[in-house]
């Protein structure tokens, strides 16, 4: 029972880790940019999701302007900060990134405050129990299904239509896919405004199911987000979603059994440590 109880957690954690990372693996994917600013659009999500439900009472609509919000904001980075030094060398982006992820930290600080904001009434705390022994709020239900759900949307996207086969295309050979009359800034945008949304989208419901967003929210998972892009193959998509569920079942394990020792984000750190000794190409690394 405690065993299925710890994989159960595992996929809950591992599915926010998974919609931090899809981002970051879009646009690593398409630039081949370590964006570190990414965990900024994460942390803007919780706040507008903690201040839209507290005004109006709707999660949805939070979710909505939220994603919304992070998307074109998202756009707005890739066109003002990415754009302009595309032809730089990969580490001045790092740099960059780096430098745009502490500024937001800031402003974060700023606006909000550095004590952090909680939901007035929180939505989807009932708890559900299935198979007789397996308990859940409704909101970590949620999580696992809309994350599911986006993977499954982003896969037909990706392999089915022909933005995703556009966007395929300008990762293999930009010059050659622009003679052919695909239009490399729209697709750009495009991975920047989804990615975007993502880490909003896991933001809303990080601030939910913690009761709490401040302006460091984002730190951790950023850095986990890297890691996982790492362990799934830097720029596979079913890599990272693979990575992010595997990383959050050994984070779940790793709290009950190895606590004494270590905490929850050293466990995962020292997995992806082990991991690059014996397999440096991530676990899921296509030959």
């Amino acid at each position: 029972m405690l065993f299925m109880e710890l994989i159960s957690q595992g996929l809950v954690q591992g599915s926010i880790y998974a919609l931090v990372a899809l981002g970051l693996t879009l646009v690593y994917g398409l630039l081949r940019i370590l964006h570190v600013a990414h965990a900024s659009f994460f942390t803007l999500g919780g706040y507008i999701g903690v201040l839209v439900t507290n005004a109006t009472g709707s999660l949805p609509l939070a979710f909505l302007i939220a994603m919304l919000a992070a998307g074109l904001m998202g756009i707005a980075m890739y066109r003002l900060c990415y754009e302009p030094i595309l032809k730089q060398p990969p580490f001045v982006a790092l740099i960059a990134s780096i430098g745009l992820y502490i500024a937001f930290e800031e402003v974060f600080r700023i606006v909000f405050g550095a004590s952090g904001l909680s939901y007035q009434a929180p939505p989807l705390q009932e708890h559900v129990q299935l198979f007789g022994f397996l308990n859940f709020s409704l909101a970590e239900l949620m999580v696992m299904a809309s994350t599911a759900i986006i993977i499954g949307i982003l896969g037909y996207l990706q392999n089915k239509t022909r933005v995703g086969i556009a966007c395929q295309a300008t990762v293999t050979d930009p010059q050659m896919a622009e003679s052919f009359g695909i239009r490399l800034r729209t697709v750009r945008d495009l991975n920047f405004f989804i990615g975007s949304a993502l880490a909003a989208f896991a933001g809303v419901w990080v601030a939910l199911l913690n009761n709490l967003v401040e302006p460091t929210m984002g730190s951790v998972p950023s850095y986990k987000g890297l890691a996982i892009i790492v362990l799934g193959g830097m720029g596979s998509v079913r890599g990272t979603l693979l990575a992010a569920l595997v990383l959050g079942v050994i984070e779940s394990f790793g709290t009950i059994y190895l606590s004494q020792f270590l905490d929850r984000n050293a466990i995962a750190f020292a997995f992806l440590i082990l991991v690059l000794m014996f397999r440096p190409q991530g676990l899921f690394a296509k030959k």
